[in-house]
């Protein structure tokens, strides 16, 4: 992974200090390093209940950090590779979503992961019943239900009361940080997915930052401009130029808004900084006009994919009264698409005072996302430092789940 700052940003070292302090205490710093022989334990388990031979798809019942990370890896690998399972969210309340995935479904077949951590989210529950009861209607040898949950949640104690499988989250973890817990971990080694190379990955950009690396300074430069201008550049805009990063720009948008928009420690003043993913080139037709002559209070990260799992080149043909055309002839589709973000940048880097960055991973591969990961979770961390907020909590949402319950309750 390679990442190229089109800015520069003079920092205070302590921030690393400040860092290296939290790394002892937030847990999703040391996940990169964990101990990975709860994988095969759990499979053994879950094959004793359910025979693996006989699951065909997998079913992650939870919501924004419970299942945006394991979907965005998922999504980056499914295109490049056959995976040995059909990996489904249901993560929405929308009763046509849930309609529709449950009719895809060969319920027999599918095995069912309910992740909360706190073990008391509605919108899980509330699927997690509506799932349950069809199980129910239905003669199965087996319980089809996982939990990953907090050791004490009450969610816990409700699988331990009906004998299911259970799985804790590691210590010290939020949601949105869990990409790499047991959280993302369990229903990604469900699938297939390479997890040793997926937390290699994220080791990578881990030593390079703590032990003096090229990620070092690069990210403390990054983080620093970023907080610095957040009331000039309020905006930070991730353009990905493939269509397999669609979901990571969705765990970025949660994993930065809901970890950045706060009220600052001890002040009454709030900041925040206002994330958007957007997918090239289609959203060039949505976005870079409003880039180019809008208001300029945006930076823009591109995030560009050296070597395409395919070579498909624009056949050779020419095209009567679209002769000019035949300059693409031949040209391999993965050539174009980078060529496309690079016309972009440069053209932005002549006529705007945009803050810019390229990000360009080596290839699609659980190694890149896995570094893609970790450093988009060390940017988050390193800006909360310096805004002074707590990045870890979100009481905003918080206040609106009390809202539904009080809600709730008036209609009992």
């Amino acid at each position: 992974m390679i990442n190229i700052l089109d800015f520069d940003s003079d920092f205070d070292p302590s921030l690393l200090d400040r860092i290296v302090n939290e790394k002892k205490k937030i847990g999703y710093y040391n996940l990169p390093n964990q101990d990975t022989t709860y994988i095969n334990h759990y499979l053994k388990q879950l094959n004793k209940r359910q025979n693996l031979n006989s699951i065909s798809d997998v079913v992650v019942i939870g919501i924004g950090g419970s299942s945006l990370g394991a979907k965005a890896v998922y999504h980056f690998i499914r295109p490049i590779r056959q995976l040995k399972r059909n990996l489904h969210f249901m993560d929405s309340t929308d009763p046509i979503t849930i309609a529709n995935i449950c009719n895809s479904l060969n319920i027999g077949s599918t095995h069912f992961i309910v992740i909360s951590k706190s073990g008391s989210t509605i919108e899980t529950i509330a699927i997690y019943k509506h799932i349950l009861a069809i199980t129910k209607t239905i003669q199965l040898s087996h319980f089809p239900f996982t939990f990953i949950t907090g050791k004490s949640s009450l969610l816990a104690k409700h699988a331990r009361k009906v004998n299911g499988l259970i799985i804790n989250i590691q210590q010290n973890i939020g949601g949105r940080f869990s990409l790499l817990s047991s959280a993302g971990i369990i229903p990604l080694a469900l699938t297939g997915t390479k997890i040793d190379c997926l937390l290699k990955g994220a080791a990578k950009i881990k030593d390079s930052f703590f032990n003096q690396g090229y990620m070092q300074n690069l990210l403390l430069k990054k983080a620093t401009f970023y907080a610095n201008n957040a009331s000039n550049y309020n905006i930070n805009a991730l353009f990905s130029y493939t269509d397999s990063l669609k979901y990571f720009n969705d765990w970025y948008a949660q994993l930065w808004g809901e970890s950045l928009g706060k009220k600052q420690k001890n002040s009454v003043f709030h900041v925040g900084l206002t994330p958007i993913g957007l997918t090239g080139p289609k959203d060039q037709h949505s976005f870079l006009q409003l880039l180019y002559e809008g208001i300029r209070d945006k930076s823009v990260t591109f995030i560009k994919l050296k070597t395409f799992e395919n070579n498909q080149k624009i056949p050779n043909i020419t095209l009567e009264k679209l002769e000019t055309f035949n300059l693409i002839n031949q040209v391999k589709f993965s050539t174009l698409i980078n060529m496309q973000a690079d016309a972009i940048i440069e053209s932005l880097k002549k006529h705007t005072r945009i803050p810019l960055d390229e990000i360009t991973l080596q290839k699609q591969d659980e190694f890149s996302i896995g570094q893609l990961i970790y450093y988009y979770e060390l940017l988050t961390s390193l800006v909360g430092s310096l805004l002074n907020i707590n990045t870890y909590n979100q009481p905003g949402v918080e206040f609106g789940k009390n809202i539904l319950i009080k809600k709730l309750q008036q209609q009992l």
